[in-house]
């Protein structure tokens, strides 16, 4: 029995060390840079295009790669920015399902986040954060499905502003250098517009994306 307490003991004070017993201080001033393979999963809906009763539209999810910086305002309260674009394409649904991928385009959606770091100083490091996010809509470009439908066509989309909300935890491995888990919620909505002939048609699309992310980072 007591070499059974002394070996749980033993474990406990192991497991205890290792998410607890500092990994590099954390500081003010301190900077952290992470590097991030990305899977943007839009949680979308969208009314309807104007002048194609019971037409819809949806937008397909993208994996891609995304650089983020934290500076560090005091020890436990950073302010993150990210960087990184990613390319969608929009499917006409309902009425217009017919014509699968009518368009496809790319984002840069840049999120300006604060974050709070509840253990800064231990080896597992959960931290939650609130941000805003500017999304510009850019390369957009219709589908042959769908200039076959109206003849040569245009396509705009209007930039988005919005809250985003973040979990997240880096797992420090050796020295200065962590593993990181992010998730992040962005309420991120724009307007289509789809012309041709001279004739603009609408559609109003919430495409509200979950950014869920993995990759190693740098503490410096």
């Amino acid at each position: 029995m007591r070499k059974q307490l002394l070996a749980t003991a033993s474990l406990i004070t192991g497991i205890s060390s290792f998410m607890y017993s500092p990994a590099g201080m954390a500081d003010a001033g301190d900077w952290l840079v992470r590097l991030r393979a990305l899977h943007v999963s839009p949680n979308d809906d969208s009314g309807s295009v104007s002048g194609i009763p019971g037409s819809s539209v949806g937008v397909d999810p993208d994996t891609t790669v995304e650089l983020d910086f934290t500076y560090f305002i005091t020890r436990k309260l950073g302010i993150e920015l990210i960087l990184g674009t990613s390319q969608h394409d929009i499917n006409g649904k309902d009425s217009i399902g017919g014509l699968n991928k009518i368009a496809k385009i790319r984002t840069l959606p840049p999120t300006l986040t604060l974050q709070y770091h509840f253990q800064p100083d231990a080896r597992i490091r959960p931290y939650i954060g609130l941000g805003v996010n500017y999304t510009k809509f850019y390369d957009e470009k219709a589908t042959g499905s769908l200039k076959s439908a109206l003849g040569p066509t245009n396509v705009d989309l209007s930039s988005s502003w919005g809250l985003s909300g973040q979990l997240g935890v880096d797992i420090v491995f050796k020295d200065d250098w962590f593993v990181n888990f992010d998730a992040k919620y962005i309420r991120m909505d724009t307007t289509a517009t789809l012309t041709s002939s001279g004739v603009a048609r609408k559609v109003d699309v919430d495409i509200d994306p979950w950014f869920i992310g993995i990759g190693v980072g740098h503490r410096f």
